[in-house]
């Protein structure tokens, strides 16, 4: 599964442990981290991501605000951080931006601690030369120097898009929440994911996408000046015409209204599906509790679901939780 949260290191997979660290990754190294996070077992994320949790992040301000993915974070009731250093401290959350799949988190205590200066992505080009910094669950750093594959949008299963991505390679088996780093050693990006079959490539999502929102996400927990988007908790693939239905969300409204798996999505409030991405920009196009018309096609027969989406940030842990 795409989104999983990534697990130990491969069979075979030795750390890179270079004899001479670069300068761009000694830049940025004293500020990664590694993230444990402890979910009660009755919150929805535990379904698809599990209630123990690790990944990594970068501290980008010396108060010790640190940068992750969203997925490592959702639910979550305790968060430890590992430093570089040796020490483990608690951390409490601050904001989520599930539009772009970003989470930041506060250490708690005294700093000032290590950071990491955050770049300019929106310049970034194809070839670039790139640095990820991941951090493995025995807190050893994994560093894979690599390039900017491609410059693409991203559509995920779980109602996820995102216009600008960077697809990154070779691949770091510890890309969950990893620092993407350039060669003046400036974090240009967090990598998301793993990507395709061997030889895997990573996904990364553009700094750009957290510094346009930083102060408003780490002032009030989520960046409300954004129009919600409508969830509906529907697990998607896509098909040749439209998008299949592969699963639900235990907690989402597509549950309640109808939708089985192996439904073909083709049409929405009377508009055609042809794609993935195309049926997320209709759906969002819409008001969180508006009731909208989903037409599936079912053992040959066309149905039609109506279903109210829900802001789904309503079902998430109060920040500082």
């Amino acid at each position: 599964v795409v989104g999983a949260v990534p697990g130990e290191a491969e069979p075979g997979h030795v750390p890179s442990k270079p004899a001479v660290v670069p300068p761009h990754v000694q830049r940025v190294q004293p500020a990664v981290v590694g993230i444990k996070v402890r979910v009660p077992l009755d919150r929805p994320s535990v379904f698809t991501l599990g209630h123990e949790r690790w990944g990594g992040g970068v501290i980008f301000d010396p108060a010790g605000y640190a940068l992750t993915v969203s997925y490592v974070l959702l639910d979550a009731a305790m968060i430890q951080v590992s430093l570089r250093d040796g020490r483990v401290v608690p951390a409490k959350l601050v904001g989520l931006d599930l539009e772009h799949g970003l989470g930041v988190i506060k250490l708690e205590g005294d700093g000032p601690w290590p950071s990491a200066p955050l770049g300019n992505s929106a310049s970034v080009g194809v070839g670039e030369p790139t640095a990820t910094i991941g951090v493995n669950d025995e807190n050893e750093l994994v560093v894979t120097q690599g390039s900017v594959q491609e410059i693409r949008s991203f559509a995920g299963y779980w109602e996820y898009l995102i216009d600008r991505a960077f697809v990154v390679a070779p691949y770091n088996p510890a890309f969950g929440g990893s620092p993407l780093v350039n060669g003046q050693g400036e974090v240009i990006g967090i990598t998301s994911l793993r990507l395709g079959d061997r030889p895997y490539v990573n996904l990364a999502i553009p700094i750009e996408h957290f510094t346009a929102s930083r102060d408003e996400l780490l002032a009030k927990g989520r960046v409300l000046s954004r129009r919600p988007r409508p969830w509906l908790g529907l697990y998607t693939l896509p098909a040749e015409t439209g998008v299949v239905v592969a699963g639900m969300s235990p907690v989402g409204p597509a549950r309640q209204a109808g939708f089985q798996r192996g439904d073909l999505i083709v049409r929405i409030n009377g508009e055609g599906v042809e794609s993935q991405e195309e049926f997320y920009r209709r759906l969002w196009r819409n008001q969180v509790g508006q009731e909208i018309s989903v037409v599936v096609l079912r053992e040959s027969r066309f149905h039609v679901i109506k279903v109210r989406p829900i802001d789904r940030y309503d079902l998430l842990r109060p920040t500082g939780n």
